[in-house]
C-alpha cells in the first residue's frame, strides 16, 4: 500500500509535466485500491486556500478561492483518504519525542504511513528520509 504526500497529490491535480506522466505510468501497474491520500494533505490544501481567501480583495479572487475549495473537495472525495487515527497519533508522539527535525505536517503524514506500514510516495526525500523506518519512494523521477 502507498500513501501519497501532498506534493504527489498536487502533481495529479495540476497534471504537471513531465512528472505527471512518469507518476501515472507507475500507478497504472498497480490497483487504485493500493493508494491512499492523508487527511493531513486535505487540511494542508484547505488552509492554503483559506489564507488566499482571507487576503482576497477582489471578487474574482473570492470566486477563485471558493472554486478551489470545490475542486479540493471533489478530488479528495474521489480518493481513498487515510485518517489520522489513534495509532497515527501515537506514532506521531513517538517521532516528536525523538526530536526528529521535520515539520509537524510532514511528521503527521509520516505517522500515518508508519502506523499502517505503507510506503510514502514523495519528492521531499530530504525531510522524510530523516524518519527512521519510513519507506519512501519518488515516482516522479
Amino acid at each position: 500500500m502507498y500513501l501519497l504526500d501532498t506534493d504527489h497529490i498536487s502533481i495529479i491535480q495540476r497534471q504537471t509535466e513531465p512528472e505527471f506522466s512518469r507518476f501515472t505510468a507507475r500507478i497504472e501497474s498497480h490497483h487504485l485500491t493500493d493508494f491512499f491520500v492523508p487527511i493531513i494533505s486535505f487540511h494542508e490544501q484547505i488552509v492554503g486556500w483559506n489564507s488566499y481567501l482571507n487576503r482576497a480583495t477582489k471578487p474574482e479572487a473570492v470566486v477563485r478561492a471558493y472554486a478551489m475549495f470545490q475542486n479540493i473537495l471533489a478530488d479528495f472525495s474521489a480518493m481513498r483518504v487515510a485518517s489520522f487515527d489513534t495509532p497515527s497519533a501515537e506514532q506521531f508522539e513517538i517521532l516528536r519525542s525523538a526530536k526528529i527535525r521535520v515539520g509537524t505536517i510532514d511528521l503527521r503524514i509520516a505517522s500515518i504511513a508508519l502506523a499502517n506500514r505503507w510506503t510514502l510516495l514523495t519528492r521531499n526525500t530530504v525531510d522524510f528520509e530523516k524518519i527512521p523506518g519510513l519507506p519512501i519512494e519518488d515516482w516522479t523521477q
